[in-house]
């Protein structure tokens, strides 16, 4: 056999033996292929006793070449049992410790809405969803708003593109889950109620406090002989359950066209500890005074009671709506000094939920 004949075969049957060890399943099919090449029969000793027809100086060549393809495949098939070895431990071997996949959680909000339901139920409130694209009518005029009132402007509330209706005027994404009081108060009509509306509300606002689209829940409970006792202590219950005890709250007059009397609910920050400033020394950007404006609260106006086939002569109700992302930033022990944070992809802010 010539020199290069035997060269181009030892190549030949070097790279027949990778690619038989690299399609190998198991370790008993890799004993075969060493035995079928690197054996004492096997293919490349065979190539050995050729070498006796080679003249001296390139018969040397010709043997470095065998032992430089025996080696090759010896490390090919040395990495294949390892590779074997290594898959088993992995998949196989049951005295290892599994590797925790990483679990998500549900957002904070989705959470926050879980436990003002949960409260609110266990105080006999009937949780309810009503519209998010809604008409002007339910939104501000059956709630006691003038035609004038600066909410309906179009610098605070989005209008939809949209033919308005004769009855109720325009088409807007709604401001306040307080569109749906009326809406409540004329599908159950003159019975007792006592409704938790959580849902998506819009305007256009965007700061520390503020986002243009956020979530209220709004509480109101309509019988005989409901007052103002009965308002603050359905929010005292939830606060304490809430926040906790260590927490205060305070109340302010203020003024709502659907509510009389109307005040707003402060609960102390939970950043700055009510002090209106920092550890180091800086103003609190959250809160400014030490106090957290949680939303508004009051009895339901009885021209709101009238609009919704109520008679106010008969039935008093009170009314409150407080956004979701801005009354769970105070929860004791968060730190969310930006309301928009909440809606960010920072790890920092989620991974405390």
């Amino acid at each position: 056999m010539q020199e290069r004949d035997l060269r181009e075969e030892i190549s030949n049957i070097k790279n027949e033996a990778i690619a038989q060890i690299m399609s190998a399943k198991d370790v008993s099919e890799l004993e075969n292929i060493k035995i079928a090449y690197l054996g004492r029969k096997g293919k490349l000793n065979l190539l050995i006793k050729e070498l006796k027809n080679i003249p001296g100086d390139e018969r040397k060549h010709t043997g470095i070449l065998i032992n430089e393809a025996k080696n090759t495949l010896i490390e090919q098939i040395v990495n294949k049992k390892n590779a074997f070895k290594e898959s088993a431990r992995k998949w196989f071997d049951p005295t290892i410790p599994g590797h925790k996949p990483i679990v998500g959680h549900l957002h904070l909000i989705t959470q926050a809405i879980r436990e003002i339901s949960k409260i609110f139920e266990d105080m006999g409130f009937v949780r309810v969803r009503y519209p998010e694209v809604e008409w002007d009518w339910y939104a501000f005029g059956a709630l006691n708003f003038p035609e004038n009132h600066p909410a309906r402007d179009d610098w605070e509330t989005f209008f939809v593109d949209a033919l308005p209706s004769p009855k109720y005027g325009p088409m807007i994404l709604t401001p306040h889950t307080s569109s749906g009081q009326v809406r409540e108060m004329l599908m159950v009509k003159n019975s007792p109620i006592r409704m938790i509306n959580i849902a998506k509300c819009y305007r256009r606002q965007s700061d520390v406090s503020h986002v243009p689209m956020f979530h209220q829940f709004e509480g109101m409970v309509i019988d005989k002989g409901i007052s103002m006792v009965h308002l603050k202590g359905t929010l005292d219950y939830f606060a304490r359950n809430f926040f906790g005890s260590e927490r205060k709250t305070r109340l302010r007059p203020s003024h709502f066209q659907f509510t009389e009397p109307s005040f707003e609910i402060d609960i102390s920050c939970n950043v700055c500890k009510g002090k209106a400033r920092l550890p180091n020394g800086q103003g609190c950007r959250l809160c400014k005074e030490g106090w957290l404006e949680l939303g508004g609260a009051g009895m339901i106006h009885p021209t709101v009671l009238i609009n919704g086939d109520i008679d106010p002569n008969n039935y008093t109700g009170f009314a409150f709506g407080w956004g979701v992302e801005r009354t769970y930033m105070m929860k004791s022990g968060l730190e969310i000094p930006d309301i928009r944070l909440i809606y960010s992809s920072d790890l920092r802010i989620l991974r405390q939920f």
